[in-house]
Parts: structure tokens; C-alpha cells; sequence
């Protein structure tokens, strides 16, 4: 009689082992996933770029250093780690806001028509790599907690899950924008 409870407690337990191992695995996996996401829209401003800046580039000779600051932030953009890809993915959102507001000073530049297409599509990217960050951060947060909360905490440790770090802003989107009119 003992020996089938001691089974049953031995079953019970290793049950709830796998079912914790397996719930983690599956939220590193969601956590993997929304990063890559965030990867696909990264890739689609990277490719979107070019194009940008050539139909840019006869209209803004004066504004060199706009479309090389551009250029640089997309080199850096394809390679490196996620802290390295986070930065460069800020950087080139800086400069093509620049890059649109420069455009205004030019009447015939915004009324180019793949100017305006292009703008339009680095746009709705813009807003998909938005909306991929929450996600990712929104994974980000559910996998923390599950490693950090009881008994998870426990088999997380042994089974070598470590937090990840979340996609910030840095410090200048975080200060108040003025607007002059």
C-alpha cells in the first residue's frame, strides 16, 4: 500500500517537472519568436532605406550629414547582438525623422511621388516595429515572471533560464519633445 502511493507521489512529482520544464521552454520560444518579428521589420526599413535615400539624395545635396547618419545607422542595423540591433534600430528612427523633416523644406521632394510611397511604407513599418516591441516586451515579461515566481523559480535555476532584458527607449525618447509652432 505504500509503495503505490510512494509511485503515485513519484508520478505526481515528475509530472509537474515536465509541465514546468515544458511551460518554460515554451515561453523562451514565444520570447525567441517576438525578437524575431522585431528582426522581419528590422529588415524591411533596412531594405526600404536605400531607396529612401536615393530619392532623397538630388533634392537634398546640403543635407549630406541627414543621409550619412542614415547610411551609418543602417550598416550597423544587420549585425551584432539585440542590445547592438535595439541601438542601431533607434538611431536610424532618429534619422529618418530628420530625413522627413529636412523633406519639408523642399516642395518638390514632397511631392515626388515615390517619395511619398516610400515614406508611406517606412511608415507603416515604423508602426509594425512599434507593435512588435510590445510584443516582444510583453514576452519578455511573461517569461520573467514565470521564472522568478514559485515553484518555477526553482526548476528555472536548475534547468540554467535567465532573465532577459526588455527593448527600451534610450533617454533622449524619454524626455519630452518641444514643439514650436
Amino acid at each position: 500500500m505504500v509503495a503505490t502511493w510512494l509511485i503515485i507521489v513519484i508520478v505526481v512529482v515528475v509530472l509537474l517537472i515536465i509541465y514546468i520544464y515544458n511551460s518554460l521552454i515554451r515561453l523562451r520560444v514565444r520570447v525567441k519568436n517576438a525578437w524575431a518579428q522585431i528582426d522581419v521589420q528590422l529588415k524591411r526599413r533596412y531594405d526600404l532605406i536605400p531607396n529612401l535615400v536615393s530619392a532623397v539624395k538630388g533634392y537634398m545635396k546640403h543635407e549630406k550629414g541627414v543621409l550619412e547618419a542614415v547610411t551609418k545607422a543602417r550598416t550597423s542595423l544587420m549585425s551584432g547582438s539585440k542590445e547592438s540591433k535595439a541601438k542601431a534600430s533607434n538611431q536610424i528612427t532618429e534619422a529618418l525623422k530628420s530625413i522627413f523633416a529636412v523633406a519639408e523644406n523642399y516642395p518638390q521632394l514632397k511631392a515626388n511621388e515615390n517619395f511619398m510611397q516610400l515614406q508611406e511604407e517606412l511608415s507603416g513599418t515604423e508602426s509594425k516595429i512599434a507593435y512588435a516591441r510590445q510584443f516582444y516586451n510583453d514576452s519578455i515579461m511573461a517569461f520573467n515572471e514565470a521564472i522568478q515566481v514559485f515553484p518555477k523559480n526553482l526548476f528555472a535555476k536548475m534547468f540554467g533560464f535567465h532573465k532577459e532584458a526588455f527593448f527600451g527607449a534610450e533617454e533622449k525618447e524619454r524626455k519630452n519633445v518641444k514643439v514650436d509652432f
